[in-house]
């Protein structure tokens, strides 16, 4: 029989930002934290360069910065989630800033804010130029380590344990190679995104959908699982995963060109540069596919300032040899953002009683098709918060936990096979031919081993892309395009 713990408190699962925000907010209540790896390791939170995005400046307001997050969300976003999320931005920043997030600031105390693509105002505050996000979590980290009602536990959790009555009441948990049942008044799922199913990502690579294919199985509602953000600008030096050149490079005036380094997105888009990410990503991908290079140009923009303004750029230039204040960085389209997820409302609550989820793993509707650049750190932090107030309160019912069953493991030559056929198939570009090919192999690899974790996440991107004909946002259709037409602006 396998071991069990009752746990009278919230089981946050997932320790990248939106999980370390639910499990502080949800004090005084116990917390077991479950994470994959030590604290700060493992999760695209920490990897984040840009910063993030809120009306801190007095030219803004987060009336404009919701209207350019429904803009580059194609319309497609929750209004009323979107409002939440830019309304309690500001005092988001500014609680990370009191934890100790050194974010830069001006002579008199304000935030330093760069302009990212799609923004119409400077709006990013960051740490260092490209910087945020280690520094981010390395203080909230702290915050979690000296908080008395948080214990952090190494593990993964395999499945999740209901009730009779259908109810969310813990995980089935991995750690130290042996399995334990943990039961709990709530459970949180922040356990990020799916990059790691893709063969170029920029997400850790064991970001494989693990929460959305947890919350799938126990019967949650997922939604908009078709809506993957592919970064236009990894750096393209081979490695995996691909290193990412911030979108903050372009607001400083860097310029995506080709070989023969003329400037090509004013082809594409009025906006140019500043394009939005989908739109940016489909351009690149339509000059390489026409046989043509592509690269970040910034030698003027930032040039002799790289180490001191870029130091995470620069630096993962100077290990591919590259240096990039006297040559162009090679760059290419990359999994980078799952839009879609687990869906979840104001306070993450899911469509299963007990069941919460924040972060990236969750669609609360603040994205649309197309993540606006550096919301994503903010919705950990804001909707995190929400989640660990709103799964505090939970009262854990009384009827019979069932046992549940780890899911099959999938070997790593697997793996690979269905990282590229997701790159090749339900990447940039899609179409129906591809997208049913590539479930046909999910369902005859299901059938022959198992329906292992990233095999069930892929399915559902698959099944979805296939559903939705139109192409709307990160979710391109090239047997159903949609014709781009230029994208107001907020004044």
């Amino acid at each position: 029989m396998t071991p069990r713990r009752d746990f009278d408190g919230v089981l946050v699962i997932g320790a990248g930002l939106a999980g370390l925000c639910a499990a502080l907010a949800a004090s005084p209540r116990p917390v077991l934290l479950l994470s994959a790896a030590p604290l700060g390791e493992g999760c695209a939170s920490a990897w984040a360069q840009g910063g993030m995005a809120a009306a801190l400046a007095g030219d803004d307001s987060p009336a404009l910065h919701a209207a350019d997050t429904i803009d580059a969300g194609a319309g497609l976003c929750d209004p009323a989630a979107v409002a939440i999320l830019t309304d309690e931005g500001p005092a988001a920043v500014r609680a990370l800033a009191a934890l100790g997030a050194p974010f830069d600031r001006r002579a008199d105390g304000g935030f330093v804010q760069s302009l990212e693509a799609a923004h119409s105002r400077a709006r990013v505050a960051r740490v260092g130029g490209d910087g945020a996000g280690r520094a981010i979590m390395a203080a909230v980290i702290d915050a979690v380590r000296a908080a008395p009602h948080i214990e952090v536990l190494e593990g993964v959790a395999v499945a999740l344990l209901q009730d009779t009555a259908g109810t969310v009441r813990g995980a089935l948990v991995e750690t130290d190679g042996e399995p334990v049942e943990i039961t709990a008044a709530a459970v949180i799922l922040a356990t990020g995104g799916l990059g790691g199913l893709y063969a170029v990502t920029t997400n850790p690579v064991g970001a494989r959908g693990e929460g959305l294919a947890l919350a799938a199985a126990a019967g949650a509602r997922i939604a908009d699982a078709e809506f993957v953000q592919f970064h236009p600008t990894a750096i393209d030096i081979g490695a995996d995963p691909a290193p990412l050149a911030t979108e903050a490079l372009r607001g400083e005036g860097a310029r995506l060109v080709d070989t023969g380094g003329a400037p090509f997105m004013h082809r594409y888009d009025p906006a140019g540069d500043l394009a939005p990410r989908d739109v940016v990503a489909r351009a690149i991908e339509t000059e390489q596919r026409a046989g043509r290079a592509t690269f970040l140009d910034a030698r003027a923009a930032v040039g002799e300032a790289f180490p001191s303004h870029f130091p995470a750029v620069f630096a993962a230039c100077a290990g591919a040899g590259l240096d990039p204040r006297r040559q162009p960085i090679p760059v290419t389209p990359a999994a980078h953002y799952h839009m879609g997820g687990i869906a979840a409302d104001a306070w993450g609550r899911t469509s299963l009683t007990g069941l919460y989820a924040a972060g990236e793993c969750a669609a609360t509707g603040v994205h649309g098709a197309n993540r606006l650049a550096s919301n994503s750190l903010l919705e950990a932090a804001v909707f995190g918060r929400r989640a660990g107030e709103a799964a505090s309160r939970a009262i854990a019912g009384h009827a019979a936990v069932l046992p549940a069953a780890a899911p099959p493991k999938m070997a790593a030559s697997r793996l690979a096979i269905l990282r590229g056929l997701m790159s090749r198939h339900a990447g940039v570009v899609r179409d129906a031919a591809g997208l049913t090919e590539l479930l046909s192999w999910i369902e005859g690899e299901a059938g022959r081993a198992g329906l292992s974790a990233p095999l069930a996440a892929a399915r559902l991107v698959a099944e979805a892309a296939l559903d939705r004909r139109e192409s709307l946002g990160g979710h391109f259709r090239a047997d159903e395009p949609r014709i781009l037409a230029p994208r107001a602006r907020a004044a």
